[in-house]
């Protein structure tokens, strides 16, 4: 489908790579092994693609691991070929367009997010650059834990106090994959990258690792069996907190306010009809001052009724925290105001974040979260293409999560109608809202009903 191209074009466009502060990185490099690796240094991802480690062609059962990962990221993942996404020629043109003093593939702009870009002095022997975004990148610099990690006894905690970086933690996943998929200070696509060729920014946890594919297993039925559920959660926090993050680091300075990478593309770059035929200006400007763009709600939109489900109060403190956020952005308010309310509401982000660390994941809170996403049709929809794009995936994410646990006897139906959802988003700039809210009911009668709460309620 048009929108899942997109999404993996999103994923090789803006990539995680990894950021260690120089004072880290000067300490670590001074820490040895005794078996001679130094912490803090890069390998390279040959150092993980033995057979007997991580580069078998089929899938083995001696071990806790498929090992078969490095084989996977080579001949799937599109990750493996960011590198070399940096020389064809959209990317090349976007150099031009951008006036950049190098070619992409050589400019640290690029190279951020795009490879493993470390310092020259903290690269291995075998380390190279054009290998993509690569094991390291993820899991951390290599050489200090490469050969201690595979012996008898060695524990997952003395890999990452040899600089590992601890994937399996969904918060700190979630992190390394936001640095690049959201942005950092050092790591920015702005509008001018946007104009220039660069695809806008767009993540969902579980839906992208679904595409990577991934090359990890997911935790027997009597650890957690919905972590599917839970990493979709986390993941839309801690981008919620992050895109927040951004849009309060945009308006603290007059340098880079107006930040239209902030706002709702489709807003502004939508096919234009004639009135009569117009679907936003008979849904009006609620909240916002008409013709000023819309700030870009689509890391909330669905997020809010996941939060709302497990904790209502909280759920009317975000909703006024956003509402303000919004307001202010579509009002064209003060650019200081704007950046106070993105970091109170950053804040009350990361509050959220902690309680969904403990929470409790199953068949019930996926079966009220999808319902009330479902119910939330309209009002999702009229919230524009990005938005409705974040409630496509989420009803898939949990939906596919819910299947791996539950019978889903209409399987097939809710199959074909999610499918007729994401091609309402197949393009973008001609979506129409009526349209996708019509698709969301039909979704909704389809969905497993269980329990419900009054704010899941139609």
């Amino acid at each position: 489908m048009c929108i899942r191209a997109s999404l993996l074009a999103t994923l090789v466009a803006a990539l995680s790579s990894l950021i260690i502060s120089a004072s880290s990185l000067e300490a670590g490099a001074q820490q040895t092994q005794s078996g001679g690796g130094t912490v803090g240094m890069y390998s390279g991802p040959g150092g993980c693609a033995a057979s007997n480690c991580h580069g078998s062609v089929t899938v083995k059962s001696v071990t806790r691991i498929w090992q078969n990962e490095y084989s996977i990221w080579a001949a799937k993942d599109l990750h493996a070929r960011a590198y070399n996404m940096l020389s064809n020629p959209v990317s090349m043109r976007m150099g031009k367009i951008l006036k950049l003093a190098s070619n992409p593939n050589q400019a640290e702009k690029c190279l951020v997010c795009h490879s493993l870009d470390v310092a020259t002095n903290l690269r291995a022997q075998s380390f190279q650059m054009d290998e993509g975004v690569s094991c390291e990148n993820c899991h951390g610099p290599a050489v200090g834990w490469l050969g201690p990690h595979t012996t008898r006894g060695w524990t997952h905690e003395q890999s990452l106090k040899l600089g590992m970086y601890d994937t399996r933690d969904l918060v700190t996943r979630s992190e390394k994959c936001t640095s690049c998929h959201v942005g950092t200070l050092e790591k920015r696509v702005d509008h001018q990258m946007i104009a220039a060729g660069h695809p806008d920014l767009t993540f969902a946890l579980d839906t992208f690792s679904a595409q990577m594919p991934r090359h990890w297993k997911f935790p027997d039925e009597n650890q957690n069996a919905w972590e599917g559920v839970q990493e979709w959660a986390i993941g839309q926090g801690v981008e919620l907190r992050e895109t927040l993050n951004r849009l309060n680091r945009s308006a603290s300075s007059p340098k880079t306010w107006p930040e239209f990478a902030e706002l709702d593309c489709f807003a502004c770059h939508h096919s234009l009809t004639q009135a009569k035929d117009s679907w936003r200006q008979a849904a009006g400007y609620a909240g916002r001052t008409p013709g000023a763009p819309a700030w870009n709600t689509s890391r909330y939109i669905v997020f809010r009724d996941l939060v709302k489900q497990i904790s209502p109060d909280t759920g009317k403190q975000f909703d006024t925290d956003l509402d303000q956020v919004s307001g202010l952005v579509g009002s064209w308010g003060d650019r200081e105001q704007i950046a106070a309310a993105a970091k109170t509401a950053s804040a009350r982000a990361d509050q959220v974040l902690q309680q969904l660390r403990q929470q409790k994941y199953d068949a019930s809170l996926t079966t009220r979260v999808m319902l009330a996403i479902a119910a939330d049709g309209n009002s999702i929809a009229q919230q524009g293409e990005r938005s409705a794009e974040q409630a496509a995936m989420a009803l898939e994410s949990l939906s596919l999560a819910y299947q791996r646990n539950e019978k889903i006897g209409n399987q097939p139906e809710l199959r074909a109608a999610l499918d007729r959802l994401f091609h309402q988003l197949d393009n973008p700039s001609a979506y129409n809202a009526p349209a996708f809210a019509t698709e969301m009911q039909k979704v909704k009668t389809l969905l497993p009903h269980g329990v419900q709460t009054a704010s899941s309620r139609p």
